[in-house]
């Protein structure tokens, strides 16, 4: 417990006076730099959590949640009524998918060519976003649907014709020749993913087998899941279903990629927590000099006979408020800026006249930002936990100090 004495003294340590003005200004530099640390920690995990978002959220828009590979063994498509399946599925799509060369003019290009029903190619995310450009409901026969970047280099439009060149042949009398068809460009999608648009196209399934020989029974099935997110849990679910089968999901054809955030983020805390390290040790300065101006009055309290627990209570309560008060503020000021950093992105680069952030280059249209309260506590526990530690050698050094040896120099 902390008594009305402790209470008084701390309160009036913590006040202005003239006569501490260099003591002030350290405590004043403790204080923005440890509101600078947490709210700069704050902001940029904001931002790496809606980096990553942002990321998972085009990924899974272009790509099946969790994809059953049939092996040799063909679907057994009377699973899909499953009780468990269902209710964590929104939409189930069988798919094939197949290497070929593209053919241009003088251009040539490697592309993989995703085959999908009629029917099924209208429920995916992909072909229901604004920047899909064409007919939807018409991939049948010859018709194909590609990229942005595809159709910008091979300077393709809709209506325009393009060969398409299998990785299976043709047995001719002169020798296995690869089957080439000439394809319609009958719409234009974009993911916002440049490798994505530049290196995959759809055709229609049954002429996807034809083109590339297949039969049914290597039919992928895509489970597009309810939550995303989910995806370890759903995972386990599908593979308890189909436990024949090869199961990925999209998190596992991008694990290397969500690594590395993973990493950086993890990094990139551990960087910037040295901000509020340093500005911590301020605390242990401001403190010490604290301690040396305030010799007199120690020595008159345990004269009167204030306990040595007492004096150490005090300056601690001292160096804890700084830090806690700054820690708050820094929360304050980093929660604001990250709700409002877009804003701020635009304001600089309309003053500046430099693009922040460029679209070109993240593929997305504006700063990212997401809000975590569990990042936001395990910073100001981390930033708490550093100024009590700060505060301890100060205030255990002041109760140390000799009431005679203090008063007689004094």
């Amino acid at each position: 417990m902390i008594s009305v004495l402790e209470k008084e003294i701390t309160f009036r340590y913590l006040k202005t006076r003239k006569k501490d003005g260099f003591l002030n200004v350290i405590s004043i530099f403790s204080f923005i730099g440890i509101s600078l640390g947490v709210a700069v920690l704050i902001i940029v995990m904001s931002v790496m959590n809606g980096f990553r978002n942002e990321l998972i959220d085009k990924i899974v828009g272009f790509n099946a949640h969790v994809i059953v590979d049939p092996y040799e063994k063909e679907i057994d498509q009377s699973k899909l009524n499953d009780n468990n399946l269902q209710l964590i599925s929104n939409d189930l799509i069988f798919s094939s998918n197949g290497e070929a060369v593209l053919l241009n003019k003088d251009f040539t290009k490697g592309i993989i060519l995703r085959g999908y029903k009629k029917d099924d190619f209208l429920k995916l995310q992909i072909i229901n976003n604004k920047n899909f450009v064409g007919d939807k409901s018409n991939l049948t026969g010859n018709k194909i649907s590609i990229g942005k970047e595809l159709s910008f280099s091979l300077n393709l439009k809709i209506g325009d014709k393009v060969s398409v060149m299998s990785s299976t042949g043709v047995e001719t009398i002169i020798g296995n020749l690869p089957k080439q068809q000439t394809f319609i460009v009958n719409s234009i999608f974009d993911s916002g993913f440049s490798e994505f648009d530049h290196n995959v196209a759809f055709i229609n399934l049954d002429y996807l087998e034809d083109f590339f020989n297949f039969d049914e029974s290597s039919r992928n099935l895509e489970v597009y899941l309810k939550n995303p997110s989910d995806i370890e849990n759903s995972k386990n679910i599908v593979q308890s279903i189909f436990k024949d089968h090869f199961i990925y999901t999209w998190s596992d054809m991008n694990s290397s990629l969500f690594s590395a955030l993973k990493v950086e983020r993890n990094v990139m805390f551990i960087i910037l927590s040295l901000i509020i390290i340093v500005a911590a040790f301020n605390i242990i300065s401001g403190l010490t000099i604290l301690v040396k101006n305030k010799t007199r009055e120690i020595a008159i309290l345990k004269s009167i006979g204030v306990l040595n627990k007492s004096i150490t209570k005090i300056f601690f309560l001292v160096g804890v408020i700084i830090g806690s008060s700054a820690t708050l503020f820094g929360i304050i000021l980093g929660v604001t800026f990250s709700i409002y950093i877009e804003n701020v992105r635009t304001l600089l680069s309309s003053i500046f006249n430099i693009s922040l952030f460029p679209e070109e280059i993240y593929f997305l249209s504006k700063m990212p930002s997401e809000i975590n309260f569990f990042s936001i506590f395990i910073i100001s526990i981390s930033s708490i936990i550093i100024t009590i530690i700060v505060s301890i050698f100060p205030a255990i050094k002041a109760s140390k100090l000799d009431p005679v040896k203090s008063l007689k120099y004094e």
